[in-house]
């Protein structure tokens, strides 16, 4: 492939090989592993007491939740209430300012570096908007994580891939490029990148989005059968609860910092507090209300304020 040709592709490239920082941007201190490791629970992920503050905004206050091992469970609420920096907490792109994750036992923010590239390679992920590689084909998108973390012969790297493309339904795309894909064969594609090293563990952040309805229940049967056949846990961050009632063995909705809600799709859906009634209802004011936070209205027209003569 001509030099010129990869160089779109170089800027992320160098993003899925970049280290993790800290928070706030500075460098991860080693700390040593505990001497007794944690004895492996009925849950894959622990989450406790998790808290984390962006930019003055507190987004967790006191989190606690489990991920059962072998499910599908779903991370749903409101724009803005820390779904998807819950996965980087999970995958240690970001610190919290206080509590524990923990992961098949291991205390992510506490990992040494090394352990967290490790912990890292047992995890799958599939991007928002997929995340291909533009200037490689579907293979090379696919093969890349092989190619870049271990050393295989390539008879075994063109085996690997193209099983989980058939995965996928996608083995006879293998030679396309991203630009030649719909949006829901680009979103198996990227699938196709996360179960390819068979991770104990799949994060997809929000999978569904911009999907038309075939694409959609291609993605739902996706997760359901790979979760079930390959035995892995997955955790999905998503908005469209229609399909996360097909998919999803258990559901956490998350509002104020805080588990607001948890249980089963049909749990969830008869559920009678003001969230589940706003989320899941549709409803345009309630716990989230319709009114950003704004001073006096009159005042802010010019008029006199509410209440004075």
């Amino acid at each position: 492939m001509p030099s010129g040709r990869r160089g779109g592709a170089s800027a992320k490239v160098a993003a899925l090989r970049a280290a993790p920082s800290g928070r706030n941007g500075t460098q991860r201190v080693a700390q040593a592993p505990p001497s007794i490791p944690a004895v492996p629970s009925g849950n894959l992920v622990e989450v406790r007491g998790l808290a984390t503050v962006l930019g003055g905004k507190t987004i967790f206050d006191g989190l606690d939740l489990d991920i059962a091992r072998g499910k599908v469970t779903a991370i749903m609420g409101p724009s803005g209430c820390g779904k998807t920096t819950l996965l980087r907490h999970i995958t240690g792109q970001r610190l919290p300012d206080a509590g524990s994750i923990r992961i098949d036992g291991a205390d992510v923010p506490r990992l040494p570096r090394q352990a967290l590239f490790e912990l890292r390679e047992k995890i799958g992920f599939l991007f928002q908007n997929s995340a291909l590689l533009t200037d490689f084909t579907v293979f090379e998108n696919v093969a890349f994580p092989l190619r870049q973390h271990l050393d295989l012969p390539e008879e075994l790297v063109r085996n690997i891939v193209l099983t989980k493309l058939q995965a996928v339904g996608l083995r006879g795309a293998a030679g396309l490029t991203p630009a030649e894909l719909s949006g829901g064969m680009a979103r198996r594609v990227a699938l196709a990148r996360a179960i390819v090293r068979d991770p104990m563990l799949i994060l997809y952040d929000e999978p569904f989005v911009g999907l038309d309805p075939i694409a959609l229940n291609q993605i739902v049967k996706l997760i359901r059968t790979l979760n079930d056949t390959l035995g892995v846990t997955s955790i999905l961050v998503a908005h469209e609860f229609s399909a996360v009632t097909r998919v999803a063995d258990q559901v956490f909705l998350l509002a104020g910092g805080k588990v607001a809600a948890a249980g089963t799709p049909a749990e969830l859906a008869r559920g009678d507090s003001p969230w589940t009634r706003q989320f899941f209802g549709g409803e345009a004011d309630g716990p989230v209300p319709f009114q950003y936070p704004a001073g006096d209205y009159a005042a802010d027209l010019g008029f006199p304020a509410a209440g004075r003569a």
